[in-house]
């Protein structure tokens, strides 16, 4: 029996009941028995990116550290985030930002979901900030999921069949990424 890939999923809003937290849920499910799913719950925690503090090890915060290390510990990420303001939320960029100078998305498989009103201008600038800290993603592996609050209910269920079965063909290539890392 294949081990679980241990996937660290990361929400770009910090509301409580987001839609994006919603589809998050929903690809728990999705990928039972074959994911163990950690969300990371601290984004809003995060001190905000100050390459002083990064610099000196003994500076960087504890929350910072276990950022990284949660990533580091994940054979893939799976990001799911709004556009604000047609761009990235603060909090999901500062997290990214941090991860600069550690190197630890470089060459990790990663998912981006964009799932907003629109959603495509965030989700460029955010896939060109994944591609230049090297992760590993490609037209496979993200998608801008636009009015999403219409395609997904309060049961994290996917209502939307053309956005079900992107997801689902999302989750079949984020696998094979973690499994060709290895």
């Amino acid at each position: 029996m294949p081990s679980l890939k241990k996937i660290l999923a990361i929400c770009g809003s910090t509301r409580e009941n987001s839609t994006n937290l919603k589809f998050i849920n929903a690809i728990i499910h999705l990928t039972e028995g074959r994911w163990q799913v950690t969300v990371y719950k601290e984004l809003a925690a995060l001190p905000h990116f100050n390459p002083d503090l990064d610099s000196i090890p003994e500076n960087t915060s504890t929350t910072v550290l276990n950022f990284r290390n949660q990533i580091r510990e994940s054979d893939g990420i799976l990001i799911c985030t709004p556009e604000y303001a047609m761009g990235v939320p603060g909090t999901l960029k500062n997290a990214i930002d941090w991860t600069v100078s550690s190197g630890d998305f470089s060459h990790k498989p990663v998912a981006l979901i964009t799932a907003s009103s629109s959603g495509k201008k965030a989700h460029q600038s955010l896939l060109e900030t994944l591609k230049v800290i090297e992760a590993e993603i490609d037209t496979d592996t993200e998608t801008v999921i636009s009015f999403a609050q219409t395609k997904i209910n309060d049961q994290c269920i996917i209502t939307d069949t053309e956005t079900k079965l992107i997801i689902e063909n999302l989750i079949v290539s984020l696998t094979k990424k973690t499994e060709a890392a290895h």
